[in-house]
């Protein structure tokens, strides 16, 4: 019986344990405090005991690509080699630290974020392919700013180079593996997608572009490489091209075929709507005083802010929480490939997670709750009946368009996390 505290070796780096924080947003910038911040965010998940801790996406380019305000960019070699600290701190933890690796394409903020494009006129938006026809209409409406450059495959070697070469700076500042951002509609996903891929070169095969990823990054350091992979399942109705789960099996054994150390297979959409999350509408984020000029300078003016929340309350009744959303699909390529399955998305419960290991994954890993409890993995790993405090509000998540951190601001959460701590819940030896 596979147990949540047993090591797992991952691309010959061994883990102590199978519980790792999975990559959120961590908006800590480019600048002199980035370091600081970062080590903020991610030092006390391993402080209490999670075997690794992903940092969030990180762009891979100097320019463009950011999903979200204040994405730390790691084309500098300088400033790469300044967070150095990061690594150290949490391998003096005891945990390890992988960085993963994105380029938003289509959904960058030079697409969406009005205020961004203002200030950034220059700014080209890469895509795979001439945007699909929903984006197209979401243009016209207004919701969209739509001026992309389709990449030539001159480029999109250019692209996988700067992926490898992001990798290679990581590396020498001390980070332990690698974690390339292949779903939550990044430009990877892009490739893989039929929905946005209809090239007609060698890249028509989305496929392609991640194998490339992979020999990049492999000719410059050998740290562990993890991969997402995605299933689109979600995607509305009338979508008829997305990536099964069928899929999104395949893909995940082509990856570990190419020489990926594990991959991490997630279903969503093939939009960034609320089935990256899941849960609840996030009412009183939208609601809240604080963020409304920050709304509608990220979306182009208050009414279309409204137009936004709207739309976001309509999703999430589609979107609702399932715990461990992803179990099956994990299952299912974990009996396809032959290395470790990362499982993350709905796990809340130590009792689930001890019915998960060594049935659908090998490791399993938590987002969000993280936000909630950043010394989590203190109760997971002493408690066999503890629950995560999260109640998957996602009132944490929308407050990040306007450049605010990911933390948790729902009051019943924060005086149950304050009645834990009084109760030294977090503590550990």
């Amino acid at each position: 019986m596979t147990r949540l505290d047993d090591p797992v070796d991952v691309g010959g780096l061994e883990l102590r344990n199978r519980l790792y924080r999975a990559p959120l947003l961590e908006c800590a910038g480019t600048d002199a405090d980035t370091a600081d911040a970062l080590r903020r965010d991610l030092e006390p998940a391993a402080a209490s005991g999670a075997g690794l801790v992903c940092q969030g996406a990180t762009i891979v380019r100097g320019e463009g690509g950011c999903a979200a305000p204040n994405m730390t960019r790691v084309h500098d070699d300088a400033f790469v080699q300044a967070l150095a600290p990061v690594p150290a701190a949490i391998e003096e933890r005891g945990g390890r630290v992988f960085a993963q690796l994105e380029h938003g394409g289509l959904r960058s903020m030079e697409v969406w974020h009005a205020e961004y494009r203002e200030e950034h006129p220059g700014v080209e938006q890469l895509a795979v392919s001439r945007p699909p026809l929903p984006m197209r209409l979401a243009d016209r409406a207004g919701f969209l700013d739509l001026s992309p450059r389709v990449l030539s495959t001159d480029e999109v070697y250019d692209l996988a180079a700067d992926f490898g070469r992001a990798a290679e700076r990581l590396a020498d500042a001390g980070y332990h593996g690698l974690h390339v951002a292949g779903a939550n509609m990044g430009v990877v996903q892009q490739f893989l997608s039929p929905f946005y891929n209809r090239r007609d070169d060698e890249f028509a095969d989305g496929f392609r572009f991640l194998e490339l990823l992979h020999d990049e990054i492999r000719s410059r350091t050998d740290l562990p490489l993890i991969t997402k992979i995605p299933a689109e399942t979600r995607a509305p109705p009338g979508i008829r091209r997305h990536l099964s789960a069928d899929d999104c099996v395949d893909l995940c054994e082509r990856a570990a075929d190419a020489g990926f150390d594990a991959v991490v297979p997630v279903s969503g959409s093939v939009f960034w709507d609320m089935h990256i999350v899941r849960g609840e509408y996030p009412e009183r984020a939208w609601r809240d005083g604080q963020f409304q000029s920050g709304y509608a300078a990220a979306f182009g003016s208050r009414w279309r802010a409204k137009l936004v929340s709207l739309a976001n309350r309509v999703q999430a009744r589609r979107a609702t929480f399932e715990p461990a959303w992803n179990a099956d699909l994990c299952r299912r390529v974990r009996e396809r490939v032959d290395v470790p399955v990362l499982l993350e998305g709905g796990v809340r419960e130590r009792e689930r997670i001890d019915r998960l290991l060594g049935d659908a994954c090998d490791l399993v890993g938590m987002g969000r709750p993280f936000y909630a409890e950043p010394r989590l993995p203190a109760r997971l790993l002493d408690d066999h009946g503890s629950v995560a405090v999260c109640e998957n509000c996602n009132n944490c998540t929308v407050p990040q368009a306007t450049g605010a951190p990911g933390v948790c601001r729902t009051p019943s959460v924060l005086a149950e996390r304050g009645r834990l701590e009084r109760e030294d819940a977090y503590e550990r030896e």
